[in-house]
């Protein structure tokens, strides 16, 4: 006997071909063809109410496998929102294009294009290749790499993302295609502002003329993105092939909480997200830092300390006690630097316990581990500032510092932009080791003896599971 549902032998593949859905032309293009843009960007523009003139061009990362999945299937895929009520199916035909990130010809064919007027970006934190003093970091192999491409003017293709994004403006430039938005959807504090820094820096270097173009012609717009979204498993295909009656090789499974919040100027114009629920503000700032010290940061507390417990799952780790009110500590300490009553510091903690608490969706912890060394500036660092200029100890910030040190000793397979710093901290003893570590992070934080040895109190509580209570 099994629990899978029966499946029809030969299912259709999902296509435009069974699910007529037009194909808007390319107004926008995206970098960073993923789950959460597909769930989210992607997601708006199809419930705006003028989707039939926004369609998006959609460009993976590190691989292609995403793009040709999905242009298979003409672009189109499924959001699963589940809950615990149940799910829900909806095709999404948004994406008009799907395509690899290393088909740079494309890319930079479609920035020049009149037509396109704004350039979404989910590349991740650590894409945008700033130092710790918040300008791009020039030295960065792939940095440097890409700026040699760039001066060359030959065959060669930049690889990173912020390489392929100058040469991209710079041939609109050239074509004088006129102005357009930058979106960064990315979870960073200012993401507009880190976006227009790492760009301009890397303009900058490469060509001052068009860093003065880029200057009076493109606008970065800042935004807090918002909705939970695990990876797809095999279980989930065959869950929407059975409910659906057509076979998807890339659907997304979303919780049914979105939102979105944005703040700049949109000189070639947007698709109207706010049919689908997204708020146009003057400030940002204060939405940004709740979502990310209060989502993100919960996220980061419990993926370091979660794993350390043996847990996989967000959902699991919040069941923890040590883990809740590890959690529940980090949010009073971040509530005391976000006012405002449109913030609503109650009630969104109380729909954050409701989310993560939400078994269905399988967020795993490995997931949001990524690239800790990075996120921990925008998650941890701010809080810990803002307690230990008040007086206040900052302890569980501190914690979530101190997660992080204690599980890159234990994780495999580390995914981190400083993977090798890290590695080679982890070889020395003691305290050397921590303040390595914590160097990573932010060189200021060695600084302070009391924040050291408030963290290195704290990490030996992650040093033997059987320790923690």
């Amino acid at each position: 006997m099994t629990n899978e549902p029966e499946q029809p032998a030969d299912l259709p593949r999902l296509s435009r071909a069974i699910r007529p859905i037009g194909k808007a032309p390319v107004r926008i293009v995206h970098m960073g063809l993923g789950a959460f843009h597909r769930s989210h960007q992607a997601w708006y523009t199809q419930h705006a109410g003028d989707a039939a003139e926004w369609g998006i061009a959609s460009f993976t990362g590190r691989r292609p496998d995403a793009a040709e999945v999905l242009a298979a299937q003409d672009g189109l895929y499924t959001v699963v929102e589940r809950s615990d009520a149940g799910d829900s199916f909806e095709v999404i035909g948004s994406i008009v294009e799907a395509v690899d990130g290393a088909d740079v010809e494309r890319f930079v064919e479609l920035v020049a294009a009149p037509l396109t007027s704004l350039i979404t970006l989910t590349i991740t934190e650590a894409a945008y290749r700033l130092g710790v003093d918040g300008k791009l970091d020039s030295q960065a192999p792939d940095v440097v790499a890409d700026l040699a491409v760039l001066a060359d003017g030959s065959s060669g293709k930049p690889t990173t993302p912020l390489g392929r994004l100058v040469l991209g403006l710079s041939a609109r430039r050239d074509a004088d295609a006129g102005p357009l938005a930058v979106v960064c959807c990315d979870n960073l504090s200012n993401n507009g502002t880190v976006a227009r820094s790492a760009v301009m820096g890397m303009a900058k270097a490469f060509d001052a003329g068009l860093a003065a173009w880029i200057d009076v012609n493109v606008s970065f717009v800042s935004t807090s993105v918002d909705r939970i979204t695990p990876r797809t498993t095999d279980a989930d295909i065959d869950a929407v092939a059975a409910a659906c009656g057509y076979r998807d090789e890339s659907p997304v499974v979303a919780e049914p909480f979105h939102n979105w919040v944005l703040s700049g100027d949109f000189p070639a114009g947007r698709p109207h997200w706010e049919d689908a629920g997204a708020v146009f503000v003057d400030q940002i700032e204060p939405y940004e830092n709740r979502k990310l010290w209060l989502l993100n940061g919960a996220h980061s507390l419990l993926a370091y300390a979660g794993q350390l417990r043996g847990h996989k799952t967000v959902a699991e780790a919040l069941a923890d006690d040590f883990c809740r009110r590890a959690v529940e500590d980090f949010w009073d300490e971040a509530a005391s630097s976000l006012h405002g009553e449109d913030l609503r510091i109650p009630e969104y903690r109380a729909a954050l316990l409701e989310r993560f608490g939400n078994s269905r969706i399988a967020h795993h912890l490995a997931q949001i581990a990524m690239d800790g060394s990075t996120k921990l500036r925008m998650r941890a660092l701010p809080v810990l500032r803002a307690e230990r200029a008040a007086g206040r100890s900052g302890q569980a910030a501190a914690r979530m510092i101190a997660a992080w040190a204690a599980y890159t000793a234990t994780a495999t397979g580390l995914q981190d932009p400083q993977a090798a710093e890290i590695a080679a901290a982890n070889l020395l003893p003691g305290r050397a080791r921590l303040e390595a570590l914590l160097g990573l992070v932010d060189p200021d934080l060695i600084a302070d003896a009391a924040i050291v040895d408030l963290v290195e109190g704290l990490a030996e509580t992650f040093a033997v599971a059987g320790n923690l209570s």
